[in-house]
């Protein structure tokens, strides 16, 4: 499955601690979401689902995810159906093997592209 994964209108990476969630690009946006660091060694923190205003909002405010902060906490997120949801976040937990883990569904993960790959969506967030 083919997802537009979303950076800024500048091609540069969200980051997490900034993002305006306020923005009415987040009304009623559901979909799924990859936060990463970018120490060093960049690495996956958290993949997840759901409304993506809510999910990240809770993460600007969880220890587990600004652990991480001094490294540079980045987001990008993708709008999918909801059937869909819980197979992609599989995929994504399987492959990106992300350091703050929670319980992932048992659902037939469902291959989609990774953020990395070519994107041409943009958002002024």
């Amino acid at each position: 499955m083919q997802l537009n994964w979303i950076k800024y209108t500048s091609g540069k990476w969200c980051q997490l601690n900034s993002l305006a969630l306020d923005n009415p690009h987040f009304d009623r946006l559901a979909g799924v979401y990859v936060i990463w660091h970018g120490g060093k060694k960049p690495a996956t923190v958290r993949v997840g689902k759901g409304n993506i205003r809510d999910r990240l909002a809770h993460h600007k405010n969880d220890w587990e995810i600004q652990a991480y902060k001094e490294l540079g906490l980045y987001v990008t997120w993708a709008a999918a159906t909801p059937e869909y949801h819980e197979g992609i976040e599989s995929y994504l937990a399987r492959k990106l093997k992300p350091m703050v883990r929670r319980k992932i569904s048992n659902a037939r993960p469902i291959e989609v592209n990774l953020p990395w790959e070519k994107t041409d969506t943009t958002v002024a967030a």
